[in-house]
């Protein structure tokens, strides 16, 4: 079974500007070696230091991007100039930045949806793909997470959730949370940060999730991603219905590999399915006793063994 590989640190780190926004990018590993893009989830999470181990050093070129008001990029919080158009002008700009022909792409839950988005749009520039929970972005996908799914597993978090929604915007709790995030009253975006943050972290996390700290204070980091979160999910994620489905033919030519959590709750493991059916150089791997976040025996072993097969394929 395979494990992350030792802690390294960056060899170089960029803030690239891109109109008022500053993209960091970090680059670690072998500065000859294979070019590998980590796009993180959320929207709005944010790398952590940990997402550099599921790479070879030796072997791969490792690029980690924190997106447009995440992580270290700044301003934090950011929306304005903030699409999943505005992601994908960034990572060609940063691989051209950076030199790059052509890279593999590694992705989970939003980071494999804004993978396969981008991948569809510059399908040349794409070596291979891992995808990790991927989510489809449909209509059905938003409704499992809020309101048609996920709520009947967590029944007793989905009630205390809905006890911070006023009676008359039950109907539409996202468009709430997002009013309240976006506008001036700062006890009122930290209601809304939390309310949200222990609703997904129940369901992302599941029995594990701790709300201690959430139960104390409500840091601007949890209200930054919050206020990203929720302007993807309220703007559809700005892309069409059922357009990665649709737009498979564009990269059926690729190798990609998916790995899905047969437990996870965040994206039911139907997405990963579909794509698998639509592209035919792809292989399914379903975890049985995992779930979405990229944690655990089970998981990290799949991804990493991925990772590790793509660089043995295309490292030359």
């Amino acid at each position: 079974m395979r494990i992350l590989y030792p802690e390294i640190e960056p060899y170089a780190v960029h803030q690239f500007k891109r109109n008022k926004h500053q993209i960091y990018v970090e680059e670690c590993g072998n500065p000859s070696g294979m070019p590998v893009v980590f796009l993180h989830g959320g929207p709005g999470s944010g790398c952590r230091a940990y997402h550099r181990s599921f790479f070879n050093p030796n072997k791969y070129r490792i690029i980690l991007i924190d997106q447009r008001g995440a992580g270290r990029s700044l301003p934090h919080g950011e929306l304005h100039g903030n699409t999943t158009s505005d992601l994908i002008r960034d990572l060609e700009y940063i691989r051209h930045a950076l030199r790059i022909d052509r890279w593999s792409v590694f992705g989970g839950s939003w980071g494999a949806t804004l993978a396969l988005v981008y991948a569809q749009r510059h399908s040349s520039r794409i070596v291979g793909l891992v995808l990790r929970a991927a989510f489809l972005a449909r209509q059905r996908d938003i409704e499992w997470f809020i309101g048609s799914g996920a709520d009947r597993v967590y029944p007793e978090a989905w009630e205390r959730f809905m006890e911070n929604i006023p009676e008359p915007e039950r109907p539409h709790p996202l468009s709430y949370l997002y009013s309240c995030l976006t506008g001036d009253d700062e006890l009122a975006q930290r209601r809304a940060a939390r309310a949200w943050a222990l609703w997904s972290g129940q369901v992302i996390v599941g029995n594990e999730f701790d709300s201690s700290e959430l139960n104390e204070h409500v840091s601007s980091e949890v209200v930054n991603q919050a206020r990203i979160e929720l302007h993807y999910a309220v703007n559809r994620y700005f892309i069409p219905e059922n357009a990665i489905l649709e737009q498979c033919d564009r990269i059926r030519h690729l190798p990609v590999i998916l790995i899905h959590g047969r437990r996870d709750l965040v994206c039911p493991v139907e997405s990963s399915f579909s794509l698998y059916k639509r592209l035919p150089n792809s292989e399914l791997r379903v975890l049985p006793n995992a779930g979405h976040i990229a944690a655990g025996d089970e998981m990290i072993d799949a991804l990493v063994t991925a990772a590790d097969e793509m660089a043995e394929r295309f490292g030359s």
